[in-house]
C-alpha cells in the first residue's frame, strides 16, 4: 500500500521528533547564542581567529559543549549531548564550532580518554574551562590517514626517567593542527613509543608547547599552516620538536605504561588491536564531524528553500505574476531530494549518537564488538555526510542565483567552511574502505594489513551474516520485507519494504562480487596482497556505499515507526519514499545491469518521483522550519524581506508549507 497524502503538520510536533532526546542542549543553543556568536562577513584571518577566541571563552560549560566529561571534574558525563552541542554550533559558526571541537572534543577528549587518574586530576578542569588551551598532534606531513605509519618517535631513557620526543624529517612535521599556530599551550602529541631499543607504536603524550607569554617551548617550532579556503577563525597550524623532554607520567597511559626502568607493559598485547583501540575511543569526533556537516546542510536548505518561496522568474500566459521558483520542477528536482537524503541521515545520525552515548556513557566496560561496530558506521555516516554536504550547499548555491554566491548570504561561507570536512577527521575514501573492511572479515585483530584479503575463507554465508548482525531495527525490518510478494511486478514501488529489499540486496550482491574477484585474485596474485585488493578497491568502495545507503534507509524507517504523531508519521513517510527512489533512481543503470528494475519499471520509479516532488512541493517550508534554525543564525540577508517573516522559534503554523 502506498503512504497515505500528508496533510497539515503541527510544526511543534516536528520539531519535537527531529530535536530528539536531547532537545534541551538544543534549545538551550537557541536561547543563548545570538548574533554575538555569528560569523562576520569580510573579516580578515587575524579577526577571525581573535574573535572566534574571545567566544570560546564565553562559551559556557552548561550548553553541553563539554558535557562528556566526567562530572567530577566540571562535565555532565553526557556524550549525546556533547555530540548535539557540536551540531548545534555548526549552525551558528563552523570556525567556532571546530575550534570547540579541537579544545573539548579531540585535546580534552584524548586527555580523558587515553590518560589515567593522575592526568585527569592535574589537568581536566582547567582544559574544560579553558584556562588550558590545547592542540591534537596526529597529522604529519607525511602521513594523514594512516596514522600506524607515523614517523614522530618518542624515546624513553631510563637515567634521566624521560621521553625524547623528536621530528626526524620535515615529512614528520605535525601539520594542519588546529589550535596550534596561535592560541595551544599544551598538546597531545602522537609518535612512536621506543624503550629498551623496541617500537611499540604508536602512544599519545601530553607536551607543553609554549610558556606563559604565548612563547615556544625551547626545541618546540611552531609555524602556521597559511592562509585557507575556509574556517578563517580556526589556527591551524605546525608542529615540529628538536628532541624535546618530556617527563615518563606525562605519557597518557591507559593502554600502555612504561616503568622507570624502561620496561614496557599493556593490557593489550597486540600492537595493531592496541592502536585502534586507542583511536576507537576517540570516535566521538568523526560523529561529531558528520552531525556537523549535516546541521550545516540543513542552514543552507534552509535559505535556499526559503528563498524560493519568495524569488520568482519568468510568467506564464495564464498567470498575472511570475512563477515562485519553488513551483519550477527544476528547482524541485534540485532541493527536495537533497531535503530527504538530509531527512535520513538525520536519523542515521540520531541512531549513531544514542549508540555512541550507550557504548561510551557508562562506567562498565566497552563491549569490543560493539565499538568496532560503532567504528564502521561512524566511518561510513561520516563520509556520507560530508559528501551530502559538499554537494547539497553548492546546490543550494546555485539554486539561489547570483544571490547565493554573496557573502552576506551566507552560503559561499557554508561551502568554503565544510569543503576540509570530506578529508577532516579521517578521508572519506579511506574510511569507506575501513567500512568495505569490517563487511568483508568481520571484526578482525589485525586491520593495518592487507594480507588475506583473497582467502577463500571470505564465503558470502559468513557475509550474509554480518550484514544480518548489523540490521538497524531488526524485526521491522524484517517484517516488512518478508511481506513483499515474490513477484517485484505485483508491488508499488512506494511500498516500504519492496524499497529495503532493494537496498538489501544490491548491497548483498556488490559484497558477494567483491569476495569472488578477491577469491579469484588470490589464485592468480597470491604473492601480491596489495594487488589482489587494489584490482578491486573500486568494486569494495561502491560495495561499502550500499551498506551505509542501507542503514540510513533503515534508520529513517526505524524513526518514522517511533512517531507518534499521525501528521508528522505520514509527512515523514513520504519523504522517505523520495529519499529511497531517489537513491533507486541514481543507481538505475546498475539495478537493470543486474536484472533488479525492468525498463517499465525503471520508468515507473521516475514518474513516481516526480509526483512526489509534486505532492512535498506544499511542504517544503515545513520540512525546512522543522529543523527549527532561528532567522539570525540563517544570517542572510536575502532571508530580511521575507513577506510575514516571523522567527522559526516562535512560528507554530499549523498549515503546510508554513
Amino acid at each position: 500500500m502506498p503512504s497515505p497524502a500528508p496533510g497539515p503538520v503541527d510544526l511543534t510536533h516536528l520539531r519535537e521528533v527531529l530535536d530528539g532526546p536531547w532537545a534541551e542542549v538544543r534549545n538551550a543553543h537557541r536561547r543563548h547564542l545570538d548574533e554575538r556568536f555569528l560569523p562576520v562577513y569580510g573579516e580578515t584571518g587575524d579577526q577571525a581567529r581573535e574573535r572566534v577566541t574571545r567566544l570560546l571563552g564565553e562559551l559556557p560549560v552548561k550548553l553541553g559543549i563539554a558535557s562528556a566529561f566526567p562530572t567530577q571534574y566540571g562535565g555532565g558525563s553526557d556524550v549525546g549531548g556533547s555530540i548535539i552541542a557540536t551540531e548545534m554550533l555548526a549552525q551558528v559558526d563552523l570556525s567556532l564550532m571546530v575550534k570547540a571541537g579541537v579544545q573539548w572534543g579531540l585535546f580534552g577528549g584524548a586527555v580523558a580518554a587515553l590518560g589515567t587518574r593522575r592526568h585527569h586530576d592535574a589537568y581536566l578542569r582547567d582544559i574544560i574551562s579553558g584556562r588550558i588551551l590545547g592542540c591534537f598532534a596526529m597529522t604529519e606531513t607525511g602521513h594523514g590517514s594512516d596514522v600506524q605509519q607515523l614517523r614522530t618517535t618518542c624515546t624513553y631513557d631510563p637515567e634521566t626517567q624521560t621521553f625524547d620526543l623528536h621530528t626526524p624529517h620535515g615529512a614528520a612535521r605535525k601539520d594542519y593542527i588546529g589550535n596550534a599556530a596561535r592560541d595551544g599551550r599544551m598538546a597531545v602529541v602522537f609518535a612512536q613509543l621506543v624503550t629498551n631499543g623496541q617500537r611499540h607504536g604508536v602512544h599519545a603524550w601530553l607536551v607543553p608547547i609554549r610558556d606563559e607569554r604565548g612563547n615556544p617551548l625551547p626545541g618546540v617550532t611552531i609555524g602556521d599552516a597559511g592562509p585557507k579556503a575556509g574556517l578563517l577563525g580556526v589556527d591551524n597550524g605546525r608542529l615540529s620538536f628538536d628532541h624535546v623532554t618530556v617527563p615518563r607520567d606525562m605519557l597518557l597511559d591507559r593502554y600502555g605504561q612504561v616503568a622507570e626502568d624502561g620496561t614496557y607493559s599493556s593490557p593489550i598485547e597486540n600492537d595493531s588491536r592496541r592502536f585502534f583501540t586507542m583511536l576507537g575511543t576517540l570516535v566521538r569526533g568523526r560523529v561529531s564531524v558528520g552531525g556537523a556537516a549535516s546541521a550545516a546542510t540543513k542552514s543552507a536548505l534552509t535559505i535556499a528553500v526559503r528563498y524560493g518561496d519568495i524569488r520568482r522568474q519568468f510568467s506564464t500566459p495564464d498567470a498575472e505574476r511570475e512563477v515562485l521558483l519553488n513551483d519550477y520542477l527544476a528547482h524541485q528536482r534540485k532541493l527536495l531530494p537533497a531535503l530527504a537524503t538530509t531527512y535520513a541521515l538525520h536519523f542515521a545520525q540520531a541512531e549513531l549518537v544514542a549508540a555512541v552515548h550507550e557504548v561510551q556513557g557508562g562506567d562498565s566496560p566497552v563491549d569490543e564488538r560493539r565499538q568496532r561496530e560503532l567504528e564502521s558506521r561512524a566511518a561510513g555516516l561520516k563520509a556520507a555526510q560530508t559528501w551530502h554536504a559538499a554537494r547539497t550547499i553548492q546546490l543550494c548555491r546555485e539554486a539561489c542565483g547570483g544571490a547565493g554566491y554573496l557573502a552576506e548570504n551566507r552560503l559561499p561561507g557554508l561551502r568554503a567552511d565544510t569543503d576540509v570536512f570530506t578529508t577532516f577527521e579521517g578521508d572519506n575514501t579511506v574510511l569507506l574502505q575501513l567500512v568495505a573492511k569490517g563487511l568483508l572479515t568481520g571484526y578482525r585483530d589485525e586491520f593495518g594489513s592487507l594480507d588475506g584479503w583473497g582467502r577463500a575463507s571470505f564465503v558470502a554465508e559468513q557475509v550474509r551474516e554480518m550484514v544480518l548482525e548489523r540490521s538497524a531495527a531488526r524485526s521491522l525490518i524484517q517484517q516488512l520485507v518478508s511481506a513483499v510478494p515474490g513477484r517485484d511486478e505485483e508491488v508499488a514501488v512506494t511500498d516500504r519494504g519492496w524499497q529495503l529489499k532493494i537496498f538489501d540486496d544490491r548491497e548483498k550482491h556488490l559484497l558477494e562480487g567483491a569476495i569472488r574477484r578477491l577469491r579469484n585474485g588470490a589464485a592468480s596474485k597470491r604473492d601480491r596482497p596489495f594487488d589482489i585488493f587494489n584490482d578491486v578497491q573500486d568494486h569494495v568502495l561502491t560495495a561499502a556505499a550500499a551498506h551505509i545507503d542501507r542503514i540510513t534507509l533503515e534508520a529513517f524507517v526505524a524513526g518514522i515507526e517511533d512517531t507518534a504523531d499521525p501528521a508528522v508519521r505520514a509527512l515523514l513517510s513520504r519523504v522517505c519514499d523520495l529519499y529511497a527512489l531517489s537513491v533507486i533512481e541514481s543507481h538505475k543503470g546498475w539495478l537493470l545491469e543486474h536484472g533488479r528494475l525492468t525498463p517499465v519499471r525503471s520508468k515507473a520509479i521516475t514518474a513516481v518521483v516526480n509526483g512526489l516532488l509534486k505532492e512535498l512541493r506544499p511542504h517544503m517550508r515545513t520540512l525546512v522550519d522543522g529543523f527549527a534554525i532561528p532567522d539570525t543564525w540563517l544570517h542572510a540577508a536575502i532571508l530580511r524581506e521575507e513577506p510575514g517573516r516571523q522567527d522559526t522559534m516562535t512560528a507554530h503554523d499549523s498549515t503546510p508549507g508554513g
